[in-house]
């Protein structure tokens, strides 16, 4: 049991700094006179009849030479409270501040104060305890039962203070329970770090280096204050100890906040709401925290939000995100990530954005191991549909869709834009490649406008691609081909009876190439099975193959032509030729999503090699890197998009005829897409089941209006006859 210690009265207020870390010749006082935001000149002592009048208000000082204010101040509007240490008050006032209909009296009341600077015109009403603060100009404090800062306070970051031992420091376990990807949180982390951070473990000397400039970003004297930054309400909260709060920040009815970074601004304010209980964080800007939800060990992006009694333990919720009702353990997530529903559950994953989780979701159960050190690895757009069950270790490509089922065993899927299904009747693991491009155009194109539309991030530290067809997504649907190829020819094999194990893979790609370009329906009556993406023996099938493979090139070439007309709208001087000669270089097979922004793998290894040579001296150093790469960014995946369309001619240079070809076929695909955006979503109205519930199509249309009335799909057709006049415009410039 801790012990409770009888101290003199001289001890409130004083010696917040212990003796033995005070500099010499500097007082306890001299980290908050660095903070102070207002000028010495500004405080003077008070004169005997306004500490005469405070103590006729029932006001206690221990030393009334200790209480500071400034020449606008009202003695009348402080009452019942008691004052100890130096304590500086701003203007006061006989005005009322109002927000959100609350109506307060400038002034201090019913309160005990210690040792706190407060700005001019605040409101403190029934704060029971409040103590080494600075707090800002128009701010609204009531109700609060404890708020105070120690001297050792870290404000949520992951460093440790003089004195302290290193087994105080905070550590956040991401994609992994075992700790073995530990990072350290920060006010200003990304994404982009924590992945740099946990994923190259193997890099002890980049480990070691992010370790160290963590620390040196902060100070590690002891006795900085706890701030709250001007125009922020605090009311009808339990404690708040050692939390640093921006300005304009809304904190009603919270229970507990400890060791936190609050980001909050007059542009992008963040609020935290009733029974919010959150320990030993960074909160972003910008974001939202109601209705009961826990977070421990935790990093909230801006912009994201935790809604309806969310558990966010040992994680990083990315930028643009939220998560409401479930639990969340272990986790990296990248921005733009949704899981709305109560029976979710998320663990020991990397989530790399754009992702949703559904109704009864549970990915990272490890219930088919003993260990506890799995993890899940989910590129871009991943969606486990309702009631999914995925056991760790698994991997999966960009836009992996998992239908409604018990996945029984350890997966890899390396085919983006799939569908699974674990077909319980036919002990089977099924998987169509490509089925949000053949089936759900809606959701696909939908996808890239959705997320940028949602981005209402002021600082966009984070760099982020929201565009499905980017080079890591290309990159996988370049190797899925080659794997139908083979797993097509392979097939083939087996039904004529021939041997599989001794062909050679070149010969088999060839194979598969040719019975997938000229025999349909040869290709239709094949079985064909995957490889290596269940820990099982059982098949696992490839459904409407031919499709998939063709719907993979339309996807290769519109990516190519789209991000070629942008390099051909970068200069009106640019045409064939001059494509031909900036762009012609080989493609870059290797790609990393560091956060949300792709960089090539071979930048990574030169930024980590940097990190480890001092080169990259801070975070500041490295996040400006990640920018100049971001700068960099449209003309390397020109330069990918180039080598691409080569790739898809199997030719070094892109001849005239090529790339008249190559546009023509890019108007029908854009095409394409505006019909089967509006097909998709077509079948919601004409769905039986659906119109069921309206008495007659009047009805219906007054409730969900007409498909013609939906604006993306407007949106989708101008786009397209936008891309169709580019297109041509290009054409004639050769």
């Amino acid at each position: 049991m801790d012990k409770i210690v009888i101290l003199s009265m001289d001890s409130i207020g004083k010696e917040f700094i212990p003796k033995d870390y005070l500099p010499k010749g500097k007082d306890e006082y001299h980290l908050r006179h660095q903070q102070s935001v207002w000028p010495k000149d500004r405080w003077r002592h008070l004169n005997s009849d306004e500490v005469e009048r405070l103590v006729k208000n029932n006001n206690n000082a221990e030393d009334w030479d200790d209480i500071l204010v400034t020449d606008e101040f009202n003695p009348k509007l402080i009452k019942n409270c008691d004052f100890f240490g130096l304590v500086r008050i701003g203007r006061i006032r006989n005005v009322v501040l109002e927000h959100h209909e609350l109506k307060l009296r400038v002034g201090i009341t019913n309160s005990v104060i210690i040792s706190c600077d407060i700005g001019d015109d605040v409101a403190i009403h029934d704060v029971r305890y409040l103590a080494h603060y600075i707090i800002g100009d128009r701010c609204i404090l009531f109700n609060i039962d404890e708020m105070h800062t120690t001297n050792h306070a870290k404000f949520g970051n992951g460093i440790i203070k003089q004195g302290e031992s290193e087994d105080v420091r905070v550590w956040i376990d991401l994609m992994n329970e075992a700790g073995g990807r530990s990072i350290l949180p920060f006010d200003g982390i990304i994404t982009a770090d924590a992945y740099l951070w946990a994923k190259f473990r193997e890099d002890s000397t980049m480990q070691d280096r992010l370790k160290e400039i963590t620390q040196s970003k902060f100070d590690d004297r002891r006795g900085y204050y706890g701030v709250v930054g001007n125009q922020s309400v605090i009311k009808n909260s339990l404690i708040l100890k050692d939390v640093k709060i921006g300005s304009c920040c809304y904190i009603k009815g919270a229970n507990k906040l400890k060791n936190l970074t609050i980001n909050s601004s007059e542009d992008e304010h963040t609020q935290i709401g009733e029974g919010v209980e959150m320990v030993n964080g960074i909160i972003g800007y910008g974001c939202h925290i109601f209705y009961g939800c826990k977070a421990v060990r935790f990093i909230l992006g801006n912009n994201s939000n935790l809604k309806y009694g969310a558990r966010l333990i040992n994680s990083f919720l990315g930028d643009n995100s939220t998560i409401s009702c479930c639990e969340v353990l272990n986790n990296l997530i990248f921005p733009a990530h949704e899981q709305h529903h109560n029976n979710s559950f998320l663990i020991a994953s990397v989530v790399m954005g754009q992702s949703n989780m559904a109704a009864g979701a549970t990915i990272g159960s490890n219930h088919n191991s003993r260990a506890n050190d799995n993890e899940i690895q989910a590129g871009r757009g991943f969606w486990p549909g309702l009631c999914s069950s995925v056991k760790h270790s698994c991997r999966f490509a960009s836009f992996t869709l998992l239908a409604k089922g018990d996945y029984p065993a350890e997966l890899d899927i390396p085919l983006p834009f799939s569908l699974l299904n674990n077909n319980v009747s036919k002990d089977q693991l099924e998987i169509m490649p490509a089925y949000w491009w053949l089936y759900n155009m809606y959701a696909l194109a939908r996808n890239s406008w959705k997320f940028k539309n949602r981005d209402k991030r002021k600082n966009k530290i984070q760099n982020i691609e929201f565009d499905a067809l980017a080079p890591d997504t290309i990159e996988e649907i370049i190797n899925a081909r080659k794997l139908i190829e083979i797993w097509t020819a392979k097939a083939r094999l087996i039904q004529q009876g021939k041997p599989v194990n001794k062909s050679d893979e070149n010969d088999l790609i060839q194979l598969g190439k040719e019975l997938l370009s000229t025999n349909e329906v040869i290709v239709n009556k094949l079985e064909i099975c995957g490889e290596n993406m269940e820990k099982s023996n059982r098949k696992i099938v490839i459904i409407k193959t031919h499709r998939a493979y063709h719907a993979y090139f339309d996807m290769l070439l519109y990516y190519a032509v789209k991000n070629l007309l942008e390099y051909y709208e970068s200069d009106n001087k640019i045409n064939l030729s001059t494509m031909n000669a900036s762009l012609n270089s080989s493609r870059n097979t290797d790609w990393t999503n560091l956060g949300g922004q792709l960089i090539p793998a071979r930048d990574i290894d030169r930024l980590r090699a940097d990190v480890g040579k001092l080169k990259l001296k801070n975070w500041d150093a490295i996040h400006k890197r990640y920018d100049e790469l971001w700068i960099k960014y449209p003309l390397e995946k020109q330069n990918h998009a180039y080598a691409v369309l080569c790739d898809l001619y199997e030719t070094d240079k892109i001849s005239k005829d090529q790339w008249i070809k190559a546009l023509d076929r890019a108007i029908a695909i854009q095409e394409f897409i505006r019909d089967q955006v509006y097909i998709s979503r077509k079948k919601d109205y004409d769905n039986h089941f659906r119109q069921a519930t309206f008495h007659n199509q009047e009805e219906m249309i007054a409730t969900i209006g007409t498909i013609d009335d939906n604006n993306f799909i407007k949106q989708v057709r101008d786009e397209t006859e936008v891309f169709r006049k580019l297109v041509l415009k290009i054409k004639q410039r050769g």
